[in-house]
């Protein structure tokens, strides 16, 4: 983690190294299956203490907290209460929102670290257009400036900009205004390599270039959880993390 003024630290919320980095992670009942091993794929690598959340929209409508109604672009129950995790989380310290498709392959020790004060938000600044017009089982794909950059966030919740994305503000404003970042200038969000957010059938692994290796796979298109997507790229990795997450949780039942 890197502050305003550019000094390296270890801290991994707000100041306080005994604190917990807060992950929080879209839950859709759907893909229970993506969730867990998403979760799984964290735990398993990280050498930082983490506290993982899952955002259900169930849960935050009995808690008064949603209330929007559900549009047919949204292809997820997460669509939009990803913009809750400030509130979530107290709007303090840095916390990560992170779609449940993603599978993590390396320490997230090493994306803290590359966290700067400077910054309302950080993510991976996609210039995405899927040519696919369905993805995951059968959702319409949508194009739209900025796509994926909202899919691995994290937010810097105690900056003033972000105090402002308050239930209120999720439940009513547009879709552009929440997925394009419109409550932020430019200059407040800052940029994070792609392979923390390597979006499955886009980017490419450069052969014997380290720096092209994916960190985090992101099965953008659907992922092998899906009857239609179980031959996608990377599905390999992904069913053997699945494998693993089943067999801790038989040996711990």
């Amino acid at each position: 983690m890197t502050s305003a003024n550019g000094n390296a630290s270890q801290v991994t919320n707000n100041g306080d190294v005994r604190k917990p980095f807060k992950i929080f992670i879209g839950y859709d009942p759907r893909e229970y299956q993506a969730y867990e091993v998403c979760r799984h794929s964290i735990l398993k690598r990280t050498s930082i203490p983490v506290e993982i959340t899952p955002i259900v929209q169930s849960d935050l409508r009995a808690k008064g907290l949603y209330w929007r109604s559900r549009d047919q672009f949204e292809s997820t129950e997460f669509s939009f209460t990803r913009f809750l995790t400030p509130y979530l989380a107290n709007y303090d310290g840095w916390a990560m929102f992170v779609d449940c498709d993603f599978l993590y392959l390396a320490d997230i020790k090493e994306l803290t670290e590359l966290i700067n004060d400077k910054y309302a938000v950080m993510c991976v600044h996609h210039d995405y257009s899927p040519k696919e017009k369905t993805k995951m089982d059968g959702a319409v794909q949508t194009v739209y400036p900025r796509k994926n950059w909202s899919s691995m966030v994290l937010y810097n919740c105690g900056h003033p900009k972000n105090k402002g994305l308050t239930p209120e503000v999720v439940n009513n404003q547009t879709g552009a205004f929440l997925h394009r970042f419109q409550w932020l200038d430019d200059n407040e969000i800052g940029s994070v390599p792609c392979v923390w957010n390597f979006l499955e059938g886009h980017n490419e692994v450069v052969e014997n270039d380290p720096k092209t290796f994916p960190k985090a796979i992101h099965y953008t298109r659907g992922g092998p959880w899906f009857e239609a997507w179980k031959t996608c790229e990377f599905a390999d990795l992904w069913l053997k993390e699945m494998e693993e997450y089943m067999k801790k949780k038989s040996n711990v039942s």
